[in-house]
């Protein structure tokens, strides 16, 4: 993840330089349940609304749990499908919190309503991501159902108003992008705390539907936007956060964009990007799927390093004689081609592996996304 309102942070008010400190444990995003009221058509999981067989118990989520926060994960992020659906969801939330990890929901967001929200409310997330992939009708037809904009809105509303910290998702497609501004400007007059934007990314539905990748041009004016968005925000002391995710060339985009309007900070930001260092797939990035099989990430589907039933995550992820964890790990990756030779590799640490793995059967290939 980019977190382009820190680093906008660093332009208005420098701070000083620090070593790059790796977290205690990675954030994992933890596919609790495959099951989803919705078919959307970038979906990463495949989900529909029916049973999926295997999946972990909620023992075995337990068991799990403990197991990562001893090992020092510091965030989940309870995603799916659509984890509302889980039969366990309420207490799955109170052990995470109880454990005490940083817990996020992703949700869509259209099971919320005044019935489910004191739970919602009682839950104590530490935030609520709630998925919109444009306006309206762009979002209904993406999301494959008529209303479900509208449902989504009104559970962003009712969080927002009892005091839950929310934010918007949004996955850029070129058959979406028009609609960023809109978002926007909903983000704005909603009161929302948080925007993130997804790049597509090739996994699940979204390498199915990869045609309809934004183009490179339509991809640097949706970031010009975003960062015009973010430091007007910074610069009014509006709080409000802006991320981006799943194409690390956002991080060299940004210094190309403050170079224009601040020459003079630009070598202290190159130095702040160095320390993020871009892609943390497999390294500060893990993802568990509703099976209890262990990837570098969410879009990892086909890349199993092993399953948390069997033997604990902390063994599996620090296990590097599995050729593809010991790469992502490796400093520097060995990266071949252009991402290989580009001068900013420090910054975005060669971008997204697993759409070069799509694209090329090659993991450590260029990034095809890539779109400077």
């Amino acid at each position: 993840m980019f977190r382009v309102t820190r680093f906008m942070q660093e332009l208005r008010r420098p701070s000083p330089p620090a070593p790059r400190r790796a977290p205690p444990g990675p954030v994992v995003i933890w596919n609790l349940i495959r099951r989803c009221n919705l078919a959307c058509q970038h979906c990463y999981s495949i989900s529909a609304d029916i049973d999926f067989p295997g999946e972990l118990s909620t023992p075995d989520i337990f068991r799990t749990m403990d197991d990562l926060r001893a090992f020092g994960v510091p965030v989940l992020i309870l995603s799916g499908g659509e984890p509302l659906l889980h039969p366990d969801i309420w207490a799955i939330a109170d052990r995470a919190r109880a454990l005490g990890f940083y817990v996020a929901l992703s949700t869509n967001g259209t099971l919320i309503d005044e019935a489910l929200l004191p739970k919602i409310v009682g839950a104590q997330f530490d935030y609520v991501g709630i998925s919109l992939d444009g306006i309206e009708a762009t979002h209904d037809r993406f999301r494959r159902k008529a209303g479900a904009f509208a449902a989504s809105l009104a559970g962003l509303r009712l969080c927002r108003d009892a005091g839950v910290k929310v934010g918007l998702r949004f996955t850029l497609t070129q058959d979406n992008a028009h609609d960023l501004p809109g978002l926007l400007q909903l983000m704005e007059a909603e009161r929302v705390d948080k925007f993130y934007l997804s790049h597509l990314n090739y996994g699940g539905r979204g390498n199915i539907n990869r045609k309809t990748d934004a183009m490179f041009r339509t991809t640097r004016a949706a970031m010009d936007r975003i960062f015009d968005a973010a430091w007007r925000d910074v610069e009014a002391d509006g709080g409000r956060e802006f991320v981006t995710g799943n194409n690390d060339a956002d991080g060299v985009y940004l210094l190309h964009w403050a170079r224009r309007r601040f020459p003079e900070r630009e070598v202290h930001l190159r130095a702040k990007l160095a320390e993020w260092g871009g892609n943390a797939s497999g390294v500060n990035v893990a993802n568990i799927d509703n099976l209890g099989n262990v990837h570098p990430d969410t879009f990892w589907s086909d890349a199993t390093l092993g399953n948390v039933r069997t033997r604990p995550f902390s063994e599996i992820w620090q296990d590097t004689t599995n050729p593809l964890l010991a790469g992502l790990k490796a400093v520097p990756r060995q990266v071949t081609g252009r991402c290989g030779a580009c001068g900013y590799f420090d910054v975005c640490g060669g971008n997204t592996r697993v759409r070069a793995l799509q694209l090329t059967g090659d993991p450590w290939a260029e990034d095809p996304g890539c779109y400077l």
